[in-house]
């Protein structure tokens, strides 16, 4: 009889969310290694329930839920977004039996929905072998290995030792002599979108991020793999493809440039998204004409600050210069106002609010819609071990006071009356620069 392994994306718990082309990428690529063995794959997506609105983006479904006590003085809803309970546990039944679970899991914040879903599985299997990987599991191992439910956490890609693991509750699985490959998304019943990874890892190396603590290096997909998942996908219907890359456009003449001349010779009716933002430094104007080819519909520029001390001590992988040229470029190349989006932060350390709305009129400046988003520590980040250093942060901390929904109000002093007066200021901006996809 044939092993049959139940992969479980969990819930969102959080104050927002918003479904900008999300999928677990993660564990439908430990769907597609499993696929070469004698398995029975099972799959249950809990973040599968949501209201499509613009190139396959959409608001999740989402109920309120009682807050942890320790965010209990914070005066917002909190939220458990994705599928009902019952929904989860009527998916549950149609799986029985299964012989083992392996579930993902991503910010470090959203924990809770790990936990329920642990205990929802725990209620209906017992003592049911669950392996959990995934960034939360990497980035608060101890905190995932004590309290998360799991009987093994993973520290990397889930796959990574998949075996030995297994093997350690004396499962043995068998290859098979001829096999095709589980395409990711075949998991799923229907393909609005699909999201796209060229590379894992990241080689700028900003004290802010954790790439390079989940991934133990900066590594890229041939693009012949990438091209064929996008005419595959393309063929079965999918329209919209979301990079999520963390350095999408690094040496772009041997990466990205190549890649976007065989998308463009495919001749697909299909659109391209960068939602994670990319480097402005690498757009030339060979690029921008190279993205409007292709079909590239949503630019997300990562800017963080105009402020070029923070810049530089941040990473450095962009100044304002470069972001101005950028821009100029994507909009000789035929980008409208409403396609070219720049992410600014707050909340970074030394960050003061004058700073931020300096970075906003810059932006202004430059006819573009502005992404205002807050900053958060990542716990391994160069940043996180300064703030403990400082005494500003607690390195045990609960994952959930690093949501970035709330960090910057707990720990960085704002005024919040100023916070939301520059956050109504960006929106009325937007709504005046057209329409957008995304939730201000």
């Amino acid at each position: 009889m044939k092993l049959r392994i139940l992969l479980v994306n969990p819930w969102i718990y959080d104050f927002a969310a918003f479904n900008l082309w999300a999928r677990p990428l993660g564990l439908l690529k430990v769907a597609e290694f499993l696929s070469a063995f004698d398995v029975e794959l099972l799959f249950i997506d809990c973040m599968d329930s949501f209201e499509s609105r613009h190139y396959g983006t959409g608001s999740y479904r989402r109920e309120i839920v009682p807050k942890p006590s320790v965010l209990k003085e914070v005066p917002r809803y909190y939220k458990r977004y994705g599928i009902s309970i019952d929904d989860f546990a009527a998916h549950l039944n149609s799986k029985v039996p299964c012989d083992v679970v392996l579930m993902t899991s991503m910010m470090t914040y959203w924990y809770p929905g790990v936990q329920k879903a642990i205990e929802i599985i725990r209620e209906k299997y017992g003592p049911l072998p669950i392996l959990l990987g995934g960034i939360y599991a990497t980035l608060c191992h101890e905190h995932a290995s004590n309290l998360s439910g799991a009987d093994f956490v993973f520290r990397g890609p889930l796959h990574n030792g998949l075996l030995f693991a297994l093997s350690t509750f004396g499962f043995k699985l068998k290859k098979k002599r001829e096999h095709e490959p589980y395409y990711r998304l075949g998991l799923y019943d229907r393909f609005e979108y699909a999201p796209l990874m060229t590379s894992v890892g990241c080689p700028s190396g900003c004290t802010y991020c954790a790439s390079s603590v989940v991934a133990d290096k900066y590594q890229r997909y041939p693009n012949t793999v990438i091209v064929r998942h996008i005419e595959e996908l393309s063929r079965m219907g999918v329209h919209d493809f979301a990079f999520y890359d963390d350095a999408l456009l690094v040496d772009p003449a041997l990466n990205i440039k190549p890649l976007l001349r065989e998308i463009i010779a495919l001749g697909r009716p299909i659109r391209f998204h960068t939602p994670n933002g990319v480097h402005a430094k690498y757009i030339d104007a060979e690029l921008a004409h190279l993205f409007k080819q292709a079909g590239f519909r949503t630019i997300r520029l990562g800017f963080e600050t105009v402020n070029e001390d923070l810049q530089r001590v941040s990473g450095g992988k962009v100044c304002n210069q470069d972001l101005e040229e950028a821009v100029i470029l994507l909009r000789e190349a035929g980008f409208t106002k409403t396609e070219i989006g720049v992410y600014i932060m707050y909340g970074l350390p030394g960050q003061g609010t004058a700073d931020v709305q300096e970075s906003i009129n810059f932006l202004k400046g430059l006819g573009v819609r502005i992404n205002l988003t807050e900053f958060a520590p990542i716990k391994g980040t160069q940043i996180w071990n300064e703030l403990t250093s400082r005494g500003i942060i607690k390195d045990d901390l609960d994952p959930l006071l690093a949501n970035n929904s709330i960090y910057p109000l707990l720990f960085c002093g704002y005024d919040q009356h100023v916070i939301e007066a520059m956050r109504l200021d960006v929106k009325k901006y937007n709504a005046e620069q057209g329409s957008n996809i995304f939730i201000d």
